[in-house]
């Protein structure tokens, strides 16, 4: 069995008084956070959570008044941040360019924090069952505060179908959000495993801008997601975005904080739908084949391309599409593999024989010299479903290699 974790968001409704709790608590809780922050930057990174409830239990609860579970709490919350950072900083190395033009990389570590990790936004991590609890038929929500606990009504009618047993829920976090509390809930689920023997689609799936996805499956049929609306209103956002930056003006710094806010809600929803589309299309025991973009570069690899086409590049949430489609293919007992991302773009399908002079930017063909032609978009997302189908055969890790290219 594989488990699969998904947040619920419960928006509370809260009295004066309790929003007043609330706002004390997790503002004490932030500042909690911090001083554990500052300590974990100046002792060489400790993540040890278990250590530092040793050291800094007593201390956390006289000077912020927590209670036991919060203060505990606290060093979960911090450690998990920089672990988080450290995660983040390994999959992007600083790369720059040598004395012969060519691009190196050094892997990043904690070390390269000039700072400790600052917790900015209130919030409070609380344990199920002692921080927060359901009562009165699961309509009520019980929440601990620093002072009594509150009980609070919340909103969501599809909130039902995570309390049948199948679902387990773990620490909530409390935040606020423009003036509005929530509560957000890990729940995870055991589903059934995926097995390499039951695969019974097999689709590759190349990423981009001009498409924002085509896809190539078994059958041979292929089918692309156009993204020239996409990138227009993205345009528009850039646009805006220049013009308020220029001001530099308290008021635009605020606008642009919303704007920002607007455009990553709306690219979320984009993502959501066209893995939602895919996952529904294929349904269960499918092989989704995406390429591994960790450490890509698109500066290297696209420098003919113009700033703009860069920055679109290197905003646009990939990544984001990629966590998506992974948590809803395994709902349906489906699964998503990350395959190399070397040569897919520049291998022919039919000859196998490896080029790049033969995929032509400009005219977004692939042409090779065997007579084979086609979309150079289209010939990725094929080459990828091949080392789909390897996967599928046996092999742990496909890639296409230069001198032996697969048939």
């Amino acid at each position: 069995m594989q488990s699969l974790t998904k947040t619920i968001k419960l928006r509370l409704y809260t009295s004066a008084e309790q929003s007043a709790m609330f706002r004390q608590m997790s503002e004490q809780y932030r500042e909690a956070c911090n001083f554990v922050s500052q300590y974990i930057f100046d002792h060489d990174f400790e993540l040890n959570s278990a250590k530092l409830n040793k050291i800094l239990y007593r201390e956390v609860r006289s000077k912020f008044g927590l209670k036991s579970q919060l203060a505990q709490s606290t060093f979960r919350t911090a450690t998990a941040r920089y672990k988080t950072t450290q995660t983040q900083l390994a999959q992007k190395p600083y790369r720059y360019k040598d004395q012969q033009g060519e691009y190196q990389s050094i892997t990043r570590t904690l070390e390269w924090l000039v700072k400790p990790i600052l917790f900015r936004r209130p919030q409070c991590e609380l344990v199920r069952d002692r921080d927060y609890s359901f009562v009165e038929n699961s309509d009520v929500l019980s929440i601990n505060t620093l002072d009594k606990r509150a009980k609070v009504r919340f909103a969501g009618d599809f909130w039902a179908e995570y309390l049948d047993g199948s679902w387990n829920l773990g620490s909530a976090k409390l935040l606020n959000l423009k003036g509005i509390w929530y509560l957000h809930i890990p729940a995870t689920k055991s589903f059934e495993e995926f097995s390499r023997e039951n695969v019974q689609h097999v689709v590759g799936i190349d990423r981009g801008l001009r498409f924002l996805a085509v896809t190539y499956d078994e059958h041979g049929k292929t089918e692309f997601t156009r993204g020239k609306q996409i990138l227009r209103k993205r345009h528009s956002f850039l646009k805006v975005r220049q013009q308020l930056q220029t001001k530099c003006t308290k008021s635009a710094k605020r606008v642009l904080k919303r704007l920002s806010e607007r455009e990553n809600r709306w690219m979320s929803d984009v993502n959501h739908c066209l893995s939602k589309t895919l996952v529904e299309k294929y349904g269960s025991n499918t092989l989704f084949v995406l390429e591994d973009l960790t450490g890509i570069s698109f500066e290297e690899t696209n420098l003919n391309r113009g700033s703009k086409a860069n920055n679109d590049l290197r905003s646009w949430a990939f990544y984001q599409l990629e966590q998506f489609l992974a948590y809803k293919a395994r709902e349906r007992c489906s699964e998503v593999l990350k395959v190399s991302a070397r040569y897919t773009s520049q291998r022919c399908p039919k000859c196998g024989s490896i080029s790049k002079e033969n995929r032509h930017h400009h005219t977004h063909e692939y042409i090779c010299t065997c007579g084979y032609r086609s979309n150079d978009d289209r010939i990725g997302a094929m080459n990828i479903q091949v080392l789909g189908t390897l996967w599928i055969s046996g092999e742990d890790r496909p890639h296409f290699e230069k001198a032996t290219a697969c048939e």
